[in-house]
């Protein structure tokens, strides 16, 4: 019964449960699956990088979570054709959670910062795949998502609701004032990469503001910011670049917008 309490109290394990049930579906009947191969690097990479930085700062206690939520994000997003990038990948991606950081938080949500900095150093190979996985998966893994974040106490579902809720007003007030028809908007939200950006990197307490205001504030912005670099400037993988940009402002919205430091259950590494 406490085993099942301590479970409960974390988001984490939710999120790890969710996305690796998603993989294990995709694993047996899906073709848009990553290779055993490609699963075993980038897990492996990103468990070695925080026990190699556990090691040397010396953190005592040693919380795995963070590592098998991001190398999962990792191998459903992130697609290359040079093997070895992945692994690559899921090092930049745990470093950063270290090395870049600001009041006792990291900047940038780790899976984020190793896709968006693939996309900028070597663009002609790697990319994000948007998971096309079929209208029932996309609709289960919607909902267990959403329900993950209502249920836990992350207390960050205003953040990817108030995403989302802003992305799907942009993408139907744009087919509303083109003419298009409203097909088109919806196509485009029924996307795996969206789903998995929402609820598991754009809600990441750790690199969101800690005032609800602040988080609203955003949320919204990194909507706008999506919205123009996809539909202005053509940008595929917009709502990726569009939060590691915003992910820069949260130490100035935390120093304007004070709040309590948000703190995972034990650990908040």
């Amino acid at each position: 019964m406490k085993f099942l309490l301590k479970i409960k109290r974390d988001a984490r394990h939710f999120q790890i449960l969710t996305l690796s049930s998603l993989l294990i579906f995709l694993l047996l009947w899906s073709d848009f699956a990553p290779s055993l191969l490609v699963i075993i690097l980038t897990l492996s990479a990103t468990l070695v990088t925080q026990f190699l930085f556990f090691k040397f700062l010396k953190i005592p206690s040693k919380d795995y979570r963070s590592p098998f939520i991001t190398s999962l994000s990792l191998v459903l997003l992130f697609k290359t054709n040079i093997i070895w990038f992945y692994p690559l990948a899921g090092v930049v991606a745990m470093a950063s959670k270290f090395l870049i950081r600001f009041n006792k938080k990291h900047i940038f949500n780790p899976a984020n910062a190793g896709i968006v900095l693939g996309l900028l150093l070597v663009p002609n190979h790697v990319w994000v795949s948007p998971g096309q996985w079929g209208n029932a998966v996309w609709v289960g893994f919607a909902l267990a998502s959403f329900a993950i974040l209502v249920l836990s106490k992350a207390g960050r579902a205003d953040m990817a609701l108030f995403f989302l809720s802003s992305w799907i007003l942009l993408l139907f007030g744009r087919a509303m004032w083109l003419g298009d028809p409203l097909s088109i908007p919806i196509h485009n939200l029924q996307s795996g990469a969206l789903l998995i950006f929402a609820f598991f990197m754009i809600s990441d307490p750790m690199t969101t503001p800690n005032n609800r205001w602040g988080r609203l504030l955003f949320a919204f912005t990194v909507a706008v910011v999506a919205y123009i670099l996809q539909y202005v400037f053509q940008v595929r993988e917009a709502i990726f670049y569009a939060l590691f940009i915003i992910c820069m402002t949260t130490p100035v919205i935390d120093l304007i917008l004070k709040d309590r430091l948000y703190q995972w259950s034990g650990n908040n590494n």
